[in-house]
């Protein structure tokens, strides 16, 4: 009991003292109140944010810019969408952006990728062998195109050292045939380090605006690389008189020998057998 009346005793007194001191001014031998607490400087905060916002800013248009479709025009079954190339630049002190547009037409996906049907060589059953120091021509037709190119690629690749060939680079598209000719006597003296050889090629053809590796779209030229096509060196003239067949000789062969013997053999034994038959039965007498 006297322990608890001491208790309340003291909290009347802290309570006391507490309401006396936060009545009481600021004494002034104290330092100031100022200096004790540390106030906020709002113009520097304003300065990083600022600052950090232009750096991401700056980050962001640093960016490679991935095009993306602009403007899309449907017209006859034909979607023209319309594609910006070059990101908005912005200069110090200047608010103007800057876009270059280009038009890419893109055709229904359910048409085929356009294509070629060769007419030279004619189509023939069987592969065609053609001799190295000849001309070579080559000539064909396009199918499937909506967008016809304005130049195509010729190339030749070789399958035994996968040789890229060029016969004949932006021939310009006119019409809906091509022909180009190869001159394979006039490479093949000139050419050193990568030769024509005796193997089997593949004719590849493909814009001149694209590129040898690029996907068949819709109406555009695919890359053609389906007809393929032989070619070999021919061997030095040698007179008949001079002639040797390597695999050819005028011995009896070992097959042609074992006839022989067989033969041979059947008729001693034919003989033999005859001759003990007759004289064992007494037919000859």
């Amino acid at each position: 009991m006297h322990a608890s009346r001491n208790l309340q005793l003291y909290s009347i007194i802290f309570l006391f003292l507490s309401t006396f001191a936060a009545a009481w001014p600021w004494p002034r031998w104290l330092p100031e109140l100022d200096s004790l607490i540390v106030r906020q400087d709002s113009g520097n905060s304003t300065t990083v944010a600022s600052t950090t916002s232009g750096a991401k800013e700056t980050a962001k248009t640093s960016k490679s810019f991935v095009p993306t479709p602009t403007k899309t025009l449907v017209s006859a079954g034909v979607t023209t969408t319309m594609y910006a190339t070059e990101a908005p630049s912005t200069t110090a002190g200047s608010n103007a952006n800057k876009t270059t547009v280009a038009d890419h037409t893109s055709y229904d996906p359910r048409l085929p990728a356009g294509g070629v049907e060769m007419l030279t060589p004619a189509a023939i059953s069987g592969q065609q062998y053609f001799k190295i120091g000849d001309y070579v021509t080559f000539g064909w037709n396009y199918t499937s195109l909506e967008a016809t190119p304005t130049a195509v690629n010729v190339m030749a690749t070789c399958t035994q050292n996968q040789q890229l060939y060029t016969i004949a680079a932006n021939v310009t598209v006119a019409n809906e045939t091509n022909a180009v000719t190869w001159d394979t006597g006039a490479y093949q003296q000139t050419a050193v380090t990568d030769p024509l050889l005796t193997d089997i090629y593949t004719l590849i053809i493909y814009d001149a605006a694209s590129s040898i590796s690029a996907e068949a779209q819709a109406g555009y030229l695919a890359v053609q690389d389906t007809y393929t096509f032989g070619m070999y060196v021919p061997q030095a003239y040698t007179p008949l008189a001079d002639f040797i067949c390597a695999t050819c000789s005028g011995a009896l062969g070992p097959l042609e020998r074992q006839a022989l013997g067989m033969m041979f053999g059947m008729c001693v034994l034919t003989v033999l057998s005859f001759g003990w038959f007759v004289n064992g039965l007494g037919v000859i007498w």
